[in-house]
């Protein structure tokens, strides 16, 4: 029975994360997101190329789906396949949710295996199992990007930084989700391998805020 729901939990936060929301908003305004900008599917791209409404709905939708895949699809096929509250099956299948809802999203098979970078989702799975991590590494990722001015730089950073976060904020530390939050770390900054060949060759995307012109 453990073995089904590993199964059912993987799939179901497979196709949980699998939907692209970004191409869908993006569809929805009449415009292929993967033709535009940087071509990626997620928030930052959606905000690039369709404004701050549309990006900020992607970013949450995106965030949502890795929280409900820990939270709520773990938990609950855990209750299936055991028939009562199993607490260790129930760990377990949240860590396999986390996992497979980021890669549902990163290679979503309704894109020909193409998504985002997962950076959104993974914040939404670091909500539900290490939300003290997430707490440290968006201050990482705030305060990169505001030195920078680089959405990518404050990605990284903050990618770089989860596993020292997640080790330090666990008690006891917890070398199992240390190895599991290090392997997603090293996942988004591979996701991010284009933006980091952009940065040595001095053509990634500045984030400028206007000045607002002074009244005459």
């Amino acid at each position: 029975m453990p073995i089904l729901g590993y199964f059912a939990t993987a799939v179901a936060a497979y196709l949980l994360g699998s939907i692209p929301t970004g191409f869908l908003v993006g569809k929805a305004r009449g415009i292929d997101i993967r033709t535009v900008g940087s071509g990626n599917i997620g928030a930052t791209n959606v905000v690039r190329s369709l404004g701050k409404g549309p990006g900020t709905l992607v970013l949450l939708a995106d965030a949502l789906k890795g929280w409900v895949a820990v939270q709520v699809a773990a938990p609950l096929i855990a209750r299936l396949v055991s028939g009562a509250p199993a607490p260790d099956l129930e760990d377990y299948l949240r860590i396999v949710a986390g996992i497979t809802v980021i890669l549902g999203h990163n290679y979503t098979c309704w894109l020909g295996f193409k998504g985002g970078k997962g950076i959104a989702t993974s914040a939404g799975v670091l909500l539900a199992l290490v939300p003290w991590a997430l707490l440290i590494i968006v201050g990482v990722w705030i305060l990169a990007f505001s030195i920078t001015r680089y959405v990518s730089v404050g990605s990284i950073a903050a990618s770089f930084t989860l596993p020292f976060a997640t080790w330090f904020t666990t008690s006891p530390h917890d070398a199992g989700l240390t190895a599991v939050t290090a392997a997603l770390g090293v996942l988004a900054i591979c996701k991010h391998r284009r933006n980091v060949q952009r940065l040595l060759d001095g053509t990634e995307h500045r984030v400028q805020f206007k000045k607002r012109e002074a009244a005459p």
